[in-house]
């Protein structure tokens, strides 16, 4: 088994946006880092976009929706680390926005099987690790978007999901006390990445009208995520909302 100094985190999508962003803080805060994600040549170019800091990345293809892949990404953490203290579950998509009746099961289930099914896949896997290792313990974030909190038309799969994951993140929490595992979640708001570039051009409202929604930069979440776990384990950010000021999401209901 091979070991690190340095402390260990995993990021899940680490291929782009929020998990790109959040990995290459990591790094420079002198992180070993495992990037997983679908795709190995995104990957391959979070690692490259790091630099020197690029040495204390691991590039692992994942599918978070197939139980045995999870199984071998962390297996990989085990032999190639020998220990992880940072889990953020970060990958996550949507399906199309359609009318609500009008949604497949196939898309539905691809939403949840990733979003929510990989998301307790690897929390089952990091506290596995978590609690046999020493020292024990370690740290679990969630992203659980401002989709957790109040939906956007047509997006019933992905709100469910986000919904879902709050609940993922308190049972985490509670469960994960006794072996010193902590546990938060961070609900994203207009971060600009390609998921968000609609947003320039126009997306639809409650009220049933389009409109453009300011972005912020995506660095101002991974710089959240450095304090989240960089944080000691005898304490927690449970909760975190971090979003674009000018966003229409303060006073719509």
């Amino acid at each position: 088994m091979s070991t690190t100094t340095n402390p260990v985190a995993l990021i899940t999508g680490a291929g782009s946006g929020v998990g790109r962003a959040s990995a290459l803080a990591l790094l420079r805060e002198g992180y070993a880092v495992v990037l997983a994600g679908r795709r190995e040549d995104r990957l391959t170019e979070t690692r490259e976009l790091a630099g020197e800091d690029g040495a204390r990345a691991t590039v692992v293809v994942a599918d978070l929706s197939d139980a045995d892949s999870v199984s071998a990404l962390f297996g990989r953490v085990r032999e190639d680390l020998g220990r992880l203290d940072v889990l953020f579950n970060n990958a996550g998509g949507g399906a199309p926005p359609v009318l609500l009746e009008d949604l497949t099961l196939e898309q539905w289930r691809r939403v949840v099987d990733v979003n929510l099914t990989g998301a307790f896949l690897c929390t089952q896997e990091a506290f596995r690790i978590m609690k046999a290792q020493a020292p024990m313990g370690g740290r679990i974030i969630n992203n659980g978007s401002i989709s957790a909190d109040r939906p956007r038309p047509n997006s019933a799969p992905y709100t469910a999901t986000k919904h879902a994951m709050t609940g993922l993140t308190k049972s985490t929490s509670l469960d994960g006390r006794k072996y010193d595992i902590a546990c938060g979640q961070i609900d994203i708001g207009n971060a600009a990445t390609k998921m968000t570039a609609v947003m320039s051009k126009g997306i639809a409202q409650a009220n049933g009208t389009m409109a453009t929604e300011p972005t912020m930069d995506v660095d101002a979440v991974a710089q959240a995520i450095v304090y989240m776990a960089g944080l000691p384990l005898d304490a927690n950010v449970l909760s975190l909302t971090v979003m674009a000021t000018k966003m229409p999401l303060v006073g719509r209901g």
